[in-house]
C-alpha cells in the first residue's frame, strides 16, 4: 500500500471518535468512513477509496473499536447443560 495511502488511513482511524461516534455497528462505521472520505478526502481514486475504508476498519477492528457484537454472547456459560 502506498505510504500516502497509509498516511490518510492512520489519521482517520485515530478521527474515528469524532465522526463515528453514533455508528452502532461495522454497516454504519464503514458508511461513515466512506462519507467522511468524500468530503475530506474526494481527490482520491475510487481503487484507492476502497483500500483507505478497508485500512481504517482493520484498524479500528483491531483497536476492537466496534465492540464484541459479532463475536458472540459474552455473558453465556460456556460449560455444557447440566442435566438434573
Amino acid at each position: 500500500m502506498p505510504s500516502d495511502l497509509r498516511h490518510i488511513i492512520d489519521d482517520i482511524a485515530s478521527r474515528a471518535d469524532e465522526f463515528l461516534a453514533g455508528a452502532a455497528n461495522r454497516a454504519q462505521g464503514r458508511a461513515g468512513i466512506e462519507e467522511y472520505i468524500t468530503l475530506e478526502h474526494h481527490e482520491l481514486a475510487p481503487d484507492d477509496r476502497k483500500k483507505v475504508v478497508d485500512g481504517v476498519m482493520a484498524v479500528l477492528e483491531a483497536e476492537d473499536f466496534f465492540g464484541t457484537e459479532f463475536v458472540g454472547d459474552p455473558f453465556k456459560d460456556d460449560e455444557e447443560p447440566r442435566d438434573e
